[in-house]
């Protein structure tokens, strides 16, 4: 493992907004290697609610499954697109035996807040309007993604709109204003990812232009009552473990049904390594069995 850490440190530190800009970051993912997509995987792009998107299907997904996965993409609200989550997505559909929908939201700081957030609630509202129940669709996401996860579901929830069946994020960043976390203190010289400074820095460029922070932002200091499932798996090492575990906390006060797997010695979106760390693959597997779970819990169904 100590050689694919190494690879995966190296590649990250480009993608660090405190030494890298913007530019330099998206290079360097345009760049990216990507790992082979699991055999039998169909790619199929597709415009959501004018966002580009692609619908991920493992070979052995069910022809006519009605069941899906909308995925939030991490890359601190800045960086990121369908092509560099991929694989991700692909493991993610090969592990539930659902399709997965990615989407690529308006990035920072071009498109500041609310743009991701419209944009994330738009692709939610597309698979309704295209015929999908809620209780058909579960939303997931990594880091910034798993920000946009729960916030999607806030304003959902206030909104009186349809919730999906369930949710779960890896990694997820659950507090842009505050930074209060003590993980970013006890963890900071064991994540090889993530870091205070950085994530600052990534807040600032999509909200640094509100003189008020909407509440919303802070999704952990927030009445999460009446929100569905949801799963989150974070690394032991991660500067953001705090986010997850005071967001379980918060879940399980408020009466959510909250599942938390915290992984020893694991880093930020470790699951990403799907393909070449047994961890990651194990981890995404536990997801996949949830997402089944749920989907049998709302429909009665097994799914193949």
């Amino acid at each position: 493992m100590s050689a694919i850490k190494e690879r995966y440190i190296k590649a990250m530190r480009k993608m660090d907004p405190s030494i890298n800009t913007v530019e330099q970051i998206r290079h360097e993912l345009s760049l990216k290697q990507q790992a082979e997509l699991p055999p039998g995987t169909i790619v199929e792009q597709v415009m959501v609610a004018n966002l580009p998107g692609e619908w991920i299907k493992a070979a052995n997904v069910p022809e006519g499954g009605k069941q899906v996965i909308l995925y939030f993409h991490g890359g601190g609200l800045y960086c990121g697109d369908c092509a560099t989550y991929r694989n991700l997505a692909a493991f993610i559909s090969r592990a539930s035996g659902v399709r997965v929908l990615l989407v690529e939201y308006r990035l920072a700081p071009e498109h500041k807040y609310p743009a991701a957030n419209d944009d994330c609630l738009a692709a939610y509202r597309w698979l309704l309007e295209n015929g999908i129940p809620a209780k058909d669709i579960i939303i997931g996401g990594d880091s910034a993604g798993g920000a946009l996860t729960v916030m999607t579901l806030l304003s959902l929830r206030d909104a009186g709109a349809p919730l999906p069946a369930a949710a779960f994020m890896f990694s997820p960043w659950t507090d842009l204003v505050n930074f209060d976390g003590e993980s970013y203190t006890s963890r900071a010289e064991l994540d090889p990812v993530t870091h205070l400074k950085g994530s600052q820095m990534a807040a600032s460029f999509y909200i640094d232009h509100l003189t008020v922070k909407p509440p919303i932002l802070s999704p952990i200091n927030q009445d999460l009552s009446g929100l569905p499932a949801l799963f989150i798996q974070v690394g032991d090492h991660e500067a953001l473990l705090s986010d997850s575990t005071r967001l379980a906390e918060r879940a399980k006060k408020d009466g959510v049904d909250v599942t938390l797997e915290i992984w020893d010695n694991m880093w930020h979106v470790f699951q990403s390594l799907a393909a070449v760390l047994s961890e990651a693959k194990q981890a995404i597997d536990n997801v996949g069995r949830w997402v089944q779970k749920r989907f049998d819990t709302h429909t009665g169904s097994v799914i193949g």
